[in-house]
């Protein structure tokens, strides 16, 4: 099994974390999708030329990192990312599309403006940063009875986690003390501590 990815990419680094977490055997394959060459060499593999891709086969190919949460968890036996119980399910998704959306999106478009590799409008930086401001004070709000996001480790703690790291650069999240907890909680455990020590030097 091919897990394409990029380190420094949160979304890969979201379906890696999934990867550990459940102990799955897998043939990394670093993408750089930074260079013309880099870009017409991942097409061969995958035409679209987004990452993370896991091919459980060569015929067989996995996009998009939700995606690929959702296919190991179906061969995972007792090791869930997402809850057997529908409405544990459902919140599990619920709150991985609002990392997706509303914190990893918008930090990644304040981190590509800061670093200047894409311009924005105005007014799609303000919108980045009430998202940020409103998702930081709901993930607050949820994080202060519980230590993960919809009460076990889940995918949607895969989604948030690695989102955090970009977002503690372009929008820091000190004044709001749970999620501070939260993403240090996150740095001690040993699936996000693996995925970190390739992409943090």
């Amino acid at each position: 099994m091919k897990f394409y990815y990029n380190p420094l990419s949160s979304y890969s680094q979201k379906a890696m974390m999934a990867l550990y977490e459940q102990q799955a055997a897998f043939e990394p394959v670093p993408v750089n999708l930074m260079t013309p060459e880099g870009q017409a060499e991942y097409a061969k593999v995958y035409p679209i030329g987004k990452i993370p891709l896991l091919k459980p086969s060569d015929e067989h190919m996995v996009p998009e990192s939700t995606s690929i949460i959702e296919y190991l968890d179906a061969q995972a036996g007792a090791k869930r990312l997402i809850p057997q119980d529908a409405e544990a399910a459902r919140q599990v998704r619920f709150m991985d599309r609002m990392c997706d959306l509303y914190l990893n999106d918008p930090a990644i478009t304040l981190l590509f403006e800061r670093m200047g590799f894409r311009k924005h409008t105005p007014e799609a930086v303000a919108q980045a940063e009430k998202y940020l401001r409103i998702t930081y004070a709901h993930l607050d709000t949820r994080l202060a009875s519980q230590d993960w996001l919809c009460g076990e480790f889940s995918m949607a703690d895969c989604a948030a986690i690695p989102s955090l790291f970009y977002c503690q650069i372009v929008a820091p999240f000190s004044d709001h003390p749970n999620l501070v907890r939260y993403y240090e909680r996150a740095k001690q455990r040993p699936s996000y501590a693996k995925v970190m020590a390739e992409f943090v030097p």
